[in-house]
């Protein structure tokens, strides 16, 4: 599966998509409501069948709604079930976990699905039917034509059409493919590397080389490289005083305005570009790690409790999306991206010895072991033992190099 994103071109016609998805966010917004309704009177969950049935009734009276094609309403109740088997699953890994006194798990929680504000709501999907490309740049959407910026061949059998508008009110059309063409030649690097996030840089990386024989794969002879520091532009923080200001200009205009509009726009913008800057940044990365290596280790990040901590500057560095697209890009180029568990110490194991601290401030950027005596860099020694353990989970090391010392 390949999915692919185009930019539709700006027309008058688009207007009637737009109309369209107002009316998939009302019918959304109705079925939240035919949920809720339904759980006050009988204390039970709307299966998705009877919704189905039940708003293609309600379709056939109401002429608004039959804008919106009936597979794409079939979708729609379909996210919203989805969206409820998560909440389920959750509240019950929640009431077990509440059950056990496992406070860490029990604070965390996912709501069901609610209500949507019908100009802010983004998207409807058509799947086997209701579209039909006509070569070239144009695609047929009901009974109109529509144009769209081809940046590249639509290879492979089509399985849906999504029309998604962004808060600029533009319009983009995301085709998902099956049986797309196989991606870039495979390319044997002969390395393996380590890589830690941090706050202060974006990544700290250690870098072994293993010799491929045939089948046999050597990692006993390595060629170390030193710690090498990626730093992050943080974007955001470069345009926070334009943010600022955008965000005051709009704060100051009055409400229902075609100034406050104009304004909503400019901050809208402001966001956007910082997301395409850094996109485009993770992508250009994430080409060349896997450029230079063919094993890449990473630690498991806890996301949301480094979000309490730290807030605006974990949402900065975007450690969750970069990784997104580096197991996109590593899988399309064959190449392999390793987890190392979640709780293992990799900043406080000494990579030398295996002696494991108790405890380690985060101000402390370079410590002695009490074991071997050696001085070991925060970054580059947490690096450094996320590749042993990502060697050794594959088999190119040996896991008791890997491992702190256990004392008996």
């Amino acid at each position: 599966m390949k999915t692919l994103k185009f930019k539709l071109y700006q027309h008058k016609t688009n207007r009637y998509l737009k109309r369209i998805i107002n009316a998939a966010g009302v019918i959304y917004n109705h079925c939240i409501a035919l949920h809720k309704r339904y759980y006050r009177m009988w204390g039970k969950h709307l299966s998705c069948a009877k919704l189905q049935s039940h708003i293609a009734k309600l379709r056939k009276r109401n002429s608004f709604w039959q804008l919106v094609g009936s597979q794409a309403v079939q979708d729609i109740c379909q996210r919203i079930e989805k969206a409820y088997q998560l909440f389920f699953k959750h509240h019950k890994r929640k009431v077990r976990a509440e059950a056990s006194s496992d406070r860490n798990f029990a604070r965390g929680g996912v709501k069901p699905p609610g209500f949507k504000k019908v100009k802010k709501y983004k998207s409807f999907t058509l799947k086997q039917a209701g579209y039909k490309f006509l070569g070239g740049n144009r695609v047929k959407m009901g009974q109109k034509v529509y144009q769209f910026w081809k940046s590249r061949e639509i290879e492979g059998t089509v399985k849906t059409l999504t029309i998604k508008r962004t808060p600029l009110g533009e319009l983009f059309m995301v085709v998902v493919v099956d049986n797309a063409s196989q991606a870039e030649v495979e390319v044997k690097t002969g390395k393996i590397a380590g890589f830690d996030f941090g706050l202060k840089t974006f990544l700290t990386l250690w870098v072994r080389e293993f010799a491929i024989d045939g089948n046999r794969q050597d990692c006993d002879s390595l060629t170390c490289s030193d710690g090498t520091k990626i730093e992050s532009p943080q974007f955001f923080k470069q345009s926070l005083n334009a943010i600022k200001k955008a965000s005051r200009q709009h704060s100051k205009k009055l409400k229902g305005s075609v100034n406050r509009e104009r304004a909503r726009k400019n901050l809208v913008c402001r966001y956007e570009a910082i997301s395409h800057r850094r996109r485009d940044w993770f992508w250009k990365l994430a080409h060349e790690l896997t450029d230079k290596f063919d094993v890449l280790c990473f630690e498991t990040l806890k996301l949301k409790g480094m979000q309490r901590l730290w807030g605006r500057k974990i949402s900065d560095l975007a450690f969750g999306e970069f990784i997104q697209i580096l197991e996109w890009i590593a899988k399309k180029k064959n190449k392999f991206v390793v987890f190392i568990d979640q709780w293992y110490p990799s900043t406080k194991t000494c990579s030398c010895c295996g002696h494991v601290l108790e405890s380690l401030d985060l101000s402390i950027r370079e410590w002695r072991c009490s074991g071997c005596q050696s001085i070991n860099g925060r970054d580059e020694n947490a690096a450094l033992n996320i590749q042993m353990v990502g060697a050794s989970t594959i088999g190119l090391g040996d896991l008791s190099r890997a491992l702190p010392a256990i004392a008996v």
